[in-house]
């Protein structure tokens, strides 16, 4: 047991835990129901897996003690009890569960500051009897405050901790969830601050060394676009930015080899229109190139958007494709997507960005009068 709670998985189980190691295994209810011992705790997780009104009841005449608290506990949070129970006078495992449902439940009725209070303190209380179970709890309470927009030193030592406690377990897969989560941390608080998005880097590299494409298609396709998104956040006048923009272009392209407009038409758009930025920005020897495919690619995108769902949106769409036809001389085509963007960018009230693309259309002007004088 001490062993499992610190997430190794014996070669060799004990009998009366062979009904976890099926759960573990991924087989049927039905095969783990029929491997429950006839004691505490498997009459405790005979009502884990047919939680009703019924199997409640039969399991509070029959348990007593710290799983007694642990069966209520699970009863409060599937709503078959008003109240949580207490955690007085419990430590250890049991302890951290009660408290961590004393904190769901301040949670619930967004008491944050003490739900957040409580969850840590569970993480804290079962930290060397289960590494596990303590990193879940570390992980959630990180989770919670990156949900009400913390994403500093605090939250990023929260994930921190959670992957530290799985070191040495056996979930991989758990460990690339909090890497994938700590990244996400390191970008929304980085503010284009290379330091910050590097560190995000380095955590979506590590979820790829367990998510593959053919194990893990979204998650990812998921790392890929946000690998993508932190080179292309990062400041551009030093010299690895060209190289930053050629791996970030080479992130989306793999990204939508998953996300495809059928499947994922979201998050296609977004990796469509960050792709073709990107391919508009690059420094390369076949500009070109890369800003016709641009283009193609932005009118894919608004082939399937209207403005009237999203009118920021898609005059962000119109005035980069405006864009990338001014750099290719069509200025013909250039001119009435820039004017479309211009008129939908006022119509918000996003003045500035109205003005910016006025000013490519002045440019266009100037550039046209300059051509008909030279004639």
């Amino acid at each position: 047991m001490p062993l499992l709670l610190r997430g190794y998985l014996p070669d060799i189980w004990p009998e009366r835990w062979r009904f976890f190691a099926a759960a573990v295994e991924g087989r049927s209810e039905d095969d783990i129901v029929a491997l429950l011992p006839q004691d505490p705790e498997g009459i405790y997780n005979r009502f884990i897996l047919d939680p009703q009104v019924h199997t409640y009841a039969l399991a509070k005449e029959a348990l007593a003690g710290d799983v007694s608290l642990l069966l209520d506990a699970v009863a409060w949070r599937l709503g078959l009890c008003e109240t949580p129970p207490p955690f007085d006078n419990t430590d250890g495992e049991v302890r951290a569960f009660l408290l961590a449902t004393q904190a769901y439940d301040a949670l619930n009725q967004n008491d944050w500051s003490t739900g957040l209070e409580i969850l840590l303190e569970a993480a804290e209380t079962v930290r060397d009897v289960s590494p596990v179970f303590s990193s879940r709890l570390y992980a959630e309470w990180a989770a919670t405050k990156q949900m009400l927009g913390d994403h500093g030193q605090e939250t990023v030592e929260g994930y921190r901790s959670a992957l530290a406690l799985l070191e040495a377990s056996s979930f991989q897969e758990a460990r690339a969830e909090l890497w994938f989560q700590l990244g996400t941390a390191y970008q929304a608080d980085a503010e284009g601050r290379k330091g910050p998005l590097l560190e995000a880097v380095k955590c979506y590299q590590e979820v790829l060394k367990v998510y593959r494409r053919d194990t893990h298609p979204e998650g990812y396709a998921m790392v890929h676009m946000n690998l993508a998104l932190a080179y292309l956040a990062m400041p551009s006048f030093d010299r690895g930015a060209r190289l930053r923009t050629a791996v970030s272009i080479q992130s989306l392209r793999e990204a939508l080899r998953i996300f495809q407009k059928d499947t994922h038409p979201e998050l296609w758009a977004s990796a469509t229109v960050n792709l073709a930025n990107a391919l508009q920005h690059v420094q390369t020897s076949h500009p070109e190139d890369n800003l016709w495919e641009a283009v193609a690619l932005y009118e894919d995108v608004l082939a399937v958007r209207r403005p009237e769902d999203d009118p920021m949106g898609y005059a962000r769409v119109l005035a980069n494709q405006g864009n990338a036809l001014a750099h290719l001389g069509a200025f013909s085509r250039a001119v009435p997507r820039l004017e479309e963007a211009s008129h939908l960018f006022r119509a918000q009230g996003e003045y500035d960005a109205a003005e910016a693309v006025e000013d490519i259309l002045a440019e266009i002007a100037r550039k046209r009068k300059e051509t008909t004088s030279n004639e």
